[in-house]
């Protein structure tokens, strides 16, 4: 076989690419492209964990074996730095989360008849793929599915879909039903039950009328450097506790023992309460929600975390405010921070922690930072979606 038929590497969308450009769905680096189509496995092919690969769009690379899967996450940042002409001094091997770790996850449901389907789309499609075992999630989240399947038997609408959303808390799971219907003594009843019975941490639905808690024994809570923040119904919190660990290491090293810090973006806290310690820390976030969590944790902790309910699409930090900092932690949205990275790059602001979860968006990001005068030291990529083609990553910018 000549090289051309050899499999090279992985597109962004997880089909293998040949020397010569085409793509091959299931392809893997060091695969061989026969002349009739057929591929002739290589040495970096797995056996998939999973009777649900192939059809469940949660995972799309479970055939791909560990090293190839960690190259293929960090070439998604080489590449896409490299479409931006922007160049990393260093950019460190993949770490990617165990199986089994994921702490959120949405589902879709569907009922038809006293049957329900739950779990995640089939690739591509509004199929739901009924989820009879899961390689991605935490055993104690994947341990509800079978109960909530049998839960909405009795309360989701006929062939309308559910959402159902799922993460693990402090003190235990926490449940969001959107989409069903809980009317009368029955419902409520049934409900009751099945959080109890279950030891959640809280069980909300939504019947199309805003979200309402129904069980909430106390106020669920997670930690971040052992701080304790009251969260809101499905707060954004990292899909894992390995690949939280992962980013806020990066952040912490990136930013140094330097003074005064900047977290933009702060959510409820991920960085600003684990990097808080013997310094001040300014957050800004636009999600009132999780500004009052993270506003009352760091309170409580006496924290030296002033916080701010700010749009900084709308309303970004200026180089005069910026410029007050040592270092700037910026954790954006997929889309990236365009408006709030033009006023950094014109900025003195000596160091920038830049946390991503879209490569592309960092890229174009990173090429203004770049422009504006900071060199991209390093870059850690981060696998914490094991066996998807999403991609995160943290990196350090100084000037």
């Amino acid at each position: 076989m000549n090289d051309a038929a050899l499999i090279e590497r992985i597109a962004a969308r997880g089909d293998g690419v040949t020397a010569d450009g085409r793509h091959v769905a299931g392809g893997v680096p060091g695969d061989r492209l026969a002349a009739d189509g057929t591929l002739v496995p290589g040495p970096n092919r797995a056996a998939p964990v999973c009777r649900h690969f192939g059809k469940c769009g949660g995972c799309q690379l479970q055939h791909v074996a560990e090293a190839a899967l960690a190259d293929f996450v960090r070439d998604r940042v080489v590449g896409a730095l490299a479409a931006q002409q922007v160049v990393a001094s260093e950019v460190l091997p993949a770490l990617l989360s165990p199986p089994r770790s994921r702490r959120r996850a949405a589902l879709t449901a569907i009922r038809a008849g006293k049957q329900v389907a739950l779990g995640f789309n089939a690739a591509q499609s509004n199929q739901i793929v009924d989820m009879r075992e899961c390689a991605l999630l935490l055993p104690d989240l994947f341990s509800l599915v079978a109960p909530i399947r049998a839960l909405l038997a009795t309360i989701a609408p006929q062939r309308r879909p559910v959402k159902v959303k799922l993460q693990m808390l402090d003190q235990g799971a926490e449940v969001l039903l959107e989409g069903v219907r809980a009317d009368g003594l029955d419902a409520a009843m049934a409900l009751q039950d099945f959080a109890g019975a279950h030891a959640l941490a809280r069980l909300a639905i939504d019947q199309g009328d805003g979200l309402e808690t129904v069980w909430q024994p106390e106020p669920p809570t997670v930690r971040f450097d052992g701080i304790a923040v009251e969260v809101p119904p499905f707060a954004f919190l990292q899909p894992t506790a390995a690949g939280q660990a992962a980013l806020v290491e990066a952040v912490a090293r990136a930013i140094g023992d330097t003074g005064a810090v900047a977290d933009l973006f702060a959510g409820v806290g991920t960085f600003a309460l684990s990097v808080q310690a013997g310094r001040k820390v300014y957050a800004a976030e636009g999600a009132r929600d999780a500004v009052l969590a993270l506003t009352s944790a760091a309170n409580r902790a006496r924290a030296l975390v002033a916080t701010e309910h700010r749009d900084l699409f709308r309303r970004p930090l200026i180089p005069a405010e910026l410029d007050r900092f040592g270092a700037v932690i910026l954790d954006p949205p997929r889309a990236g921070a365009e408006e709030q990275v033009k006023q950094l790059a014109a900025s003195a602001v000596p160091c920038i922690a830049y946390v991503s979860c879209n490569p592309a968006s960092f890229a174009r990001d990173a090429k203004a930072l770049v422009a504006g005068g900071y060199a991209l030291d390093w870059v850690q990529p981060v696998g914490q979606f094991r066996w998807s083609t999403h991609v995160e990553l943290a990196a350090r910018f100084s000037r």
